[in-house]
């Protein structure tokens, strides 16, 4: 038997004057896109902002339904969103901020592992790393360099073929 260890470094910024213009910018952006959620079920808002090469910014922010399965990711929104508008652009990177209408959320909140899954896609895809920035309404700023940080083991195509 043979045991692995599996570790990524996490940036930690604790003040939003650690960032650069560009990250603090996208991260406003996040914010922005949070406080528009449709979350009347989980009361749990969370607002994703997607930079693209070209300087574009596509926001996303979670969808919820009555039916819960039907509802959407902040993430996911924004990560489609850019994919069916640009889809030639590469994917930069990614700010997402969440905050409860129920209690101060003051830890990054990561994204699931179905927004992983989509992150991992594109990054495939694009073959370039997509930075991931995260925050709660206050608190520390968690930055990863890139979705296999979060996802290390993730499924992806070469899975579906044997070349």
């Amino acid at each position: 038997m043979e045991k692995r260890k599996v570790q990524f470094d996490l940036t930690v910024y604790k003040i939003e004057d650690e960032l650069s213009p560009e990250e603090a910018e996208l991260l406003a952006q996040a914010v922005t896109a949070r406080k528009r959620a449709y979350a009347p079920y989980s009361d749990f808002n969370v607002g994703a902002a997607v930079l693209l090469d070209n300087g574009t910014i596509v926001l996303g922010n979670n969808q919820e339904n009555a039916s819960y399965p039907s509802g959407l990711c902040a993430e996911r929104v924004a990560i489609f969103s850019a994919g069916a508008n640009y889809p030639y652009e590469r994917i930069k990177m990614i700010a997402v901020s969440a905050a409860s209408k129920n209690y101060k959320v003051t830890e990054p909140a990561g994204p699931c592992g179905n927004c992983r899954q989509a992150m991992a896609e594109y990054e495939q895809k694009q073959k370039k790393p997509i930075q991931i920035l995260m925050r709660g309404e206050s608190g520390p700023i968690y930055k990863c360099e890139s979705i296999n940080d979060l996802l290390p083991l993730a499924f992806n195509n070469s899975f579906l073929s044997d070349s």
